[in-house]
């Protein structure tokens, strides 16, 4: 890493200036970098990490895809507060970081319009509208693709949103499942969205998941449940540009770069 303090002074000031942004409905996306320019000044960052944004101190927050001890990842943020520009996030971080031949991601949306501008990279997998069959086909190959995978490659499995399964076949259910158990053990890495105004119909699906990360959450009692923790001060993230994750006893918040063109606000 060229200069790890490179961004500490700068996240910082934003994280003090947090209840001013929130009080006027302020865009903080112009004064973060770039995706693309924290990249470049954070790097060189290690092979197998998948780049999630930045932590308070400047630090980036990473994910190592030959690692399955995190599990698959749950996104939990109110409607409007950034999940799907945290799955954006991510898949252009894949783009600009690996070879299609190291990490590949597929998508199941209910808003494939929102994903034109990812769908020719050679990353992509493909990129399904989830009410159709071929989302249904795509979760049924990607079970028997890690059930025989020996390879180093990876997937992302980019989820949003978790509620729109509810209607799906029994054994597109039953293999989301094994994915969520044991997909990551097998290069298979589900990052799954939920609101939480559909959490109390999901609440047996939050098991699977050990890591979740929260983006402006407003419903208190909900987020306590689904965070395992009070304490984490969720109704104050600034939506779209802010998350929070629990690191043991405490609140790790970091932020989103923007994504240069094409990014989702949802």
């Amino acid at each position: 890493m060229k200069n790890p303090n490179i961004y500490s002074l700068a996240m910082e000031a934003l994280t003090e200036l947090v209840p001013e942004i929130n009080a006027a409905g302020a865009d903080v996306g112009t004064v973060l970098p770039s995706l693309t320019e924290a990249l470049t000044d954070l790097a060189p960052l290690p092979r197998e990490a998948l780049f999630f944004g930045i932590a308070e101190d400047g630090l980036p927050i990473l994910l190592n895809l030959h690692d399955p001890i995190p599990g698959p990842l749950l996104v939990c943020a109110d409607a409007g507060a950034g999940k799907t520009a945290f799955l954006q996030l991510a898949a252009q971080a894949m783009i600009e970081m690996h070879s299609p031949e190291d990490v590949q991601f597929g998508v199941l949306t209910g808003h494939p319009e929102e994903w034109r501008n990812f769908e020719r990279a050679e990353h992509c997998a493909g990129i399904f509208a989830i009410h159709e069959q071929a989302a249904m086909d795509f979760v049924r190959s990607l079970g028997e693709w890690a059930h025989t995978n020996r390879s180093r490659q990876s997937v992302v499995f980019l989820l949003d949103d978790l509620s729109r399964i509810e209607n799906a076949d029994d054994d597109v259910k039953d293999t989301l499942r094994w994915l969520l158990l044991r997909g990551p053990s097998r290069h298979v890495w589900p990052i799954v969205a939920l609101d939480p105004s559909d959490g109390e119909r999901f609440l047996p699906w939050l098991d699977f998941f050990r890591t979740r990360i929260f983006g402006r959450t407003t419903d208190a009692a909900w987020a306590e449940a689904a965070a395992r923790s009070a304490r984490g001060g969720l109704d104050s993230l600034v939506a779209g540009s802010q998350f929070a994750m629990l690191e043991g006893s405490r609140w790790l918040k970091f932020w989103l770069p923007r994504l240069e063109e094409g990014g989702s606000s949802r």
